[in-house]
């Protein structure tokens, strides 16, 4: 029986989808005509909704010379420096989660399960809560200011692992079974089966590990001390003066908007991955 709707029934989830769209971008885009207006435009809340005649020179300025007033680095400098925290973090959390899942669930040694709930409990130990002892092991082996002290503090994953786990339990018996009868080893099962099955899984969290790591604020806030080793979110953070007229916000907003590309490119690019990661299991 073929389902017969009316235009209207057809019309509505359109219309409120475009009106969610609507509500969500029209703050970015706000963003993109301010960053291409002078400074006073803006201050002065004179700001029109098209843009304005600064749009090159406000992305240029900030990629080569960024806020003059409060001698921040340059914007490029920080893109740079998150895109490497958060490839650093998303390979990491991946790597280190895939092989843990892989020993919990096809390695029989003692205390497996109990290692694993070990993993799962860290779940309720965010970085604020252990933020004192962690920065204290970090700035003890001498890691502060460094892609090290960035990164290696957030790299373990209980979710990732969780992920993984959950994953590996639904690849048939048989497969481990054929794997052994040709006489491969744990490692070449791994290789050769585990990880092309977990391909779609492994960009699913690349994308929201990828982005959880290029949002840090509080741990790169605390870690670093030097203005080149700076991250774009704390970059901008530190572009807002006290004093509104001396901020310069078309080159925030120009800024905010070179933050967003990344993520977004990242999601754009993986997008079809991501989906499938989500929601099919392939065997």
């Amino acid at each position: 029986m073929v389902e017969r709707r009316s235009m209207l029934a057809r019309l509505v989830p359109h219309v409120i989808l475009c009106l969610g769209v609507a509500i969500l971008a029209f703050p970015v885009y706000l963003c993109f005509v301010g960053s291409s207006h002078p400074q006073d435009v803006i201050s002065n809340g004179q700001m029109p909704l098209v843009p304005g005649h600064l749009l090159t020179e406000s992305y240029w300025l900030a990629l080569t010379r960024g806020v003059a007033r409060t001698s921040s680095e340059p914007v490029g400098l920080m893109l740079l420096n998150s895109l490497t925290m958060a490839l650093i973090i998303a390979s990491g959390k991946i790597a280190i989660s895939i092989i843990s899942s892989f020993a919990v669930v096809y390695f029989k040694f003692p205390f497996r399960m109990a290692a694993f709930w070990m993993i799962f409990i860290t779940l309720m130990l965010p970085v604020e809560v252990r933020i004192y002892p962690t920065y204290k092991v970090v700035a003890d082996l001498g890691m502060l200011d460094t892609y090290a002290g960035l990164t290696v503090p957030l790299i373990a994953s209980a979710t990732a692992t969780l992920f993984f786990r959950q994953f590996f339990l639904t690849i048939p018996d048989e497969l481990v079974e054929a794997s052994k009868l040709d006489g491969a080893g744990p490692m070449k099962f791994f290789w050769d089966t585990v990880l092309p099955l977990s391909r779609t899984n492994i960009a699913a969290l690349f994308v929201i590990l990828f982005i959880y790591g290029w949002n840090q604020y509080l741990w790169p806030l605390l870690i670093t001390t030097r203005s080149d080793m700076q991250t774009v979110v704390i970059g901008i953070k530190k572009m807002i003066v006290t004093q509104d007229a001396l901020t310069e916000w078309n080159i925030v907003m120009a800024t905010a908007m070179l933050a967003m590309l990344p993520p977004v490119a990242v999601v754009v690019l993986m997008q079809r991955w991501f989906v499938r990661g989500l929601v099919e299991t392939e065997k």
